[in-house]
């Protein structure tokens, strides 16, 4: 990047909104549509580096135009996107002491066998769905349990 260029994109950091929205109109010819301060000073200094390198040739204006009225183009992702990406693909409350999905977890109680499928959302029992371990642990004692500890999940599971 050119050092002039350097230098008034710099001097925009110390604008107010007010004023970035001033220049804004200086360089495009119109009002920003903004007045989130980071997105107008994104705005202007890719204008002024476009100045200062050349813009888009007409031909690339044209197929962009073209692309962007073929598709439904969405601005920004969605929150949940992000926490996905952050999260390795789980979903972001889910918490870290369940398995996998598709794990079987057994706990005996009084003689008997339970075991409880990990479903993406929420728990298998006995065919029937449950939105916690807890909701299952009732079910079956009859009192309220923390159904982490009713299963014996206290520690985080080590996911691979």
């Amino acid at each position: 990047m050119d050092d002039a260029v350097r230098m008034q994109i710099e001097s925009l950091r110390k604008l107010k909104v007010t004023e970035l929205k001033s220049r804004y109109h200086d360089l495009f010819g119109e009002a920003s549509p903004s007045s989130n301060r980071a997105h107008v000073f994104r705005r202007i200094a890719w204008r002024l580096q476009a100045q200062a390198k050349g813009d888009l040739s007409e031909r690339a204006r044209q197929r962009a135009t073209e692309l962007a009225n073929d598709l439904d183009l969405r601005l920004r992702a969605p929150r949940s996107f992000w926490r996905e990406i952050e999260c390795n693909g789980q979903s972001a409350n889910r918490d870290p002491r369940l398995p996998p999905n598709g794990t079987a977890i057994e706990r005996v109680y009084q003689g008997h066998i339970l075991r409880v499928t990990v479903l993406a959302s929420g728990f298998e029992y006995q065919g029937q769905h449950y939105p916690s371990l807890s909701a299952i642990a009732y079910g079956v004692t009859g009192t309220r349990w923390n159904g982490f500890h009713f299963f014996g999940l206290k520690q985080e599971w080590k996911h691979e």
